[in-house]
């Protein structure tokens, strides 16, 4: 299954082809990504030659601003983060999109949640069927609170910035799964420790 390239056909497949089986960086973009190009132009663009020790993907369309792509790499000391989106119609040209890139050292990962759902299969046996990560970060999150927030004590309450993800069977598989937990894992053993 073949996906079109930037600024393609707006028909995107429902199911994305499986990434979890590639274990490099590259292979698994190019298989799972409809713009791998510019992900990976900007991803190595600050990887420069640095180890990926592990990485995570996310890619969904949404009916208002189309397709909506993440890549999370580890590199021992830092977050990378692409994202990339679809303008949504009517803010720019058919076809434009958003290409964003982040960079959260590790030092300021203060927490690794990881949440899995089990569910028992009809002989017993105990089955992940969706997983929930979170990275708490110490900076702050600067989105602007709902109204009537805070007002009664004349200031916004501050909320610590957190990273999300998530997969289910549904969305991703048992591979994408496996892959999210590995993720949450290695961040979560380098954590706290003096980087390099």
């Amino acid at each position: 299954m073949s996906s079109p390239p930037f600024g393609g056909s707006n028909e995107m497949p429902a199911v994305f082809p499986d990434w979890s089986p590639y274990p490099d960086l590259d292979s698994a973009a190019r298989a799972y990504l409809r713009d791998p190009e510019v992900a990976l132009e900007a991803l190595f663009g600050v990887l420069r030659g640095a180890s990926v020790l592990c990485f995570t993907l996310e890619r969904f369309v949404n009916e208002v601003n189309g397709v909506w792509q993440e890549v999370v790499v580890c590199d021992g000391s830092r977050l990378v983060l692409w994202h990339g989106e679809d303008v949504a119609p009517g803010d720019g040209p058919v076809g434009a999109m958003t290409s964003s890139l982040r960079v959260v050292p590790l030092s300021t990962v203060t927490e690794v949640g990881c949440r899995r759902r089990l569910t028992r299969t009809p002989n017993g046996q105990a089955r992940v069927d969706s997983i929930d990560v979170y990275l708490l970060l110490s900076s702050v999150d600067d989105a602007v609170p709902p109204p009537g927030v805070g007002e009664e004590e004349g200031r916004a309450p501050l909320r610590h910035d957190a990273l999300r993800f998530g997969k289910t069977l549904d969305d991703g598989g048992p591979g994408q799964i496996a892959r999210l937990e590995e993720f949450s894992r290695v961040v979560a053993s380098l954590v706290g420790r003096p980087t390099l």
